[in-house]
């Protein structure tokens, strides 16, 4: 694990290859639609702002945020971020991925339970994610069982985060497929540049999904060796 494993690879190839096309998915689509407009000319957080008020989340605030695709919304403190290019942008991008992050703040106003179950988890996971390196490596380093399985359980909190990600961020995107047909805020040509875009996006969720989960596995074999 620490130097070459081709264990590593042969586990993890399927997911990294997934990976890797998901982003070329996201760079082709975000590419072609960032240069196309709608026709109602409205930037990224006008249309995030028509939506909330539509939904009666006018307690919501949007905020420029520095970044590329920085976009997130923040439930604990009730806040729209969006980047530059989606803040700004008229495109068919930025009023798609501004969509979905009101589909966020919508699902929060509904109680969509893996949004809160995922706000919930969110600290413990970072903590996971970072700690976990540390106690496998040492572990494996010094062939300490207890570090190992210590770094697999903070571990599997980042991967059930990750996996908890996925429905969330599915249905975020369709909301926002909904609502932007419903609303008016963009015609069907651009409604399908938008579920290309929002989908796109979304293959890249699963491939970090994978990858996650096919290393957790690849950790528990080694662990199992020892």
């Amino acid at each position: 694990m620490l130097f070459f494993d081709p264990l590593y690879f042969l586990i993890l190839g399927p997911a990294l290859l997934l990976s890797m096309w998901a982003q070329w998915k996201v760079k082709s689509a975000f590419t072609q639609y960032s240069r196309v407009s709608t026709f109602r000319r409205l930037r990224g957080a006008q249309v995030a702002r028509q939506i909330l008020d539509h939904y009666g989340l006018t307690d919501v605030t949007i905020e420029r945020v520095s970044g590329f695709l920085s976009d997130h919304y923040d439930p604990i403190k009730r806040v729209l971020r969006l980047s530059p290019d989606v803040y700004d942008g008229i495109s068919v991008v930025a009023v798609g991925v501004a969509a979905h992050e009101t589909g966020h703040a919508i699902q929060h106003k509904m109680g969509y339970r893996p949004l809160a179950l995922r706000t919930v988890l969110a600290p413990a996971a970072s903590i996971g994610s970072q700690l976990s390196w540390w106690l496998l490596i040492g572990g494996f380093i010094i062939s300490s069982i207890g570090l190992v399985y210590a770094g697999i359980a903070l571990f599997s909190l980042a991967v059930l985060f990750t996996l908890i990600t996925l429905p969330v961020e599915f249905d975020a995107s369709r909301r926002a497929k909904e609502i932007l047909n419903t609303m008016g805020l963009v015609n069907v040509t651009e409604a399908q540049g938008v579920e290309k875009v929002l989908n796109a996006a979304a293959m890249t969720y699963v491939a970090a999904a994978a990858v996650a989960v096919l290393q957790l596995l690849y950790f528990l074999i080694r662990a199992n060796d020892r």
